[in-house]
């Protein structure tokens, strides 16, 4: 009688063993953000320079809340090459921009451009990369319709998405 009880107890505790690692959620991942770089070819009479700055600004805020809220990623801001804000992250060398992240701890590295070729019609480059493996695990290029606020809004959401469901072990997302 005495060893039935105790093997209901060793079941007892090896279960709850299991529920407890279960219910602790894995270290979130940290990736670093570079601010996306921006063209535009449309050749639109009106200066838009300032909304489509501030909407580069939103993208990359909104993308980093995004992805910090999840609770997969740890979010860092990298500036490409050390220089802050305002510098065309395009003209960065990647390779720097990886070193960077891998020395501030990140485990991935988004790059990312966004190209205006019409008032309906913009599109966007998102990379990520490993930096511990130097392995891209991310090269998507994706359209969207609309310069507007919501159609950017729309991307940014749609782009933390696609990094939410990254698979780190090889497998595609």
């Amino acid at each position: 009688m005495a060893g039935r009880f105790g093997s209901i107890g060793l079941i007892a505790l090896l279960a709850c063993l299991a529920l407890g690692a279960i219910g602790r959620a894995a270290a979130p991942t940290t990736i670093a953000i570079t601010d996306f770089g921006f063209v535009d070819t449309s050749d639109e009479a009106g200066d838009q320079r300032a909304a489509h700055a501030t909407r580069l600004t939103d993208l990359t805020q909104g993308l980093k809340a995004d992805l910090g809220e999840g609770g997969h990623y740890r979010v860092l801001s990298l500036a490409c090459g050390g220089a802050g804000s305002g510098v065309d992250c395009r003209a960065a060398d990647p390779a720097a921009l990886a070193e960077e992240a891998r020395r501030a701890g990140a485990r991935l590295l988004v790059l990312g451009d966004v190209h205006k070729t019409s008032t309906l019609l913009l599109s966007t480059k998102v990379q990520v990369l490993d930096v511990q493996t130097n392995r891209l695990v991310l090269d998507r290029f994706l359209s969207f319709r609309g310069d507007n606020d919501e159609a950017w809004r729309r991307m940014t959401r749609f782009i933390a998405r696609e990094l939410d469901g990254l698979a780190l072990d090889g497998t595609p997302p």
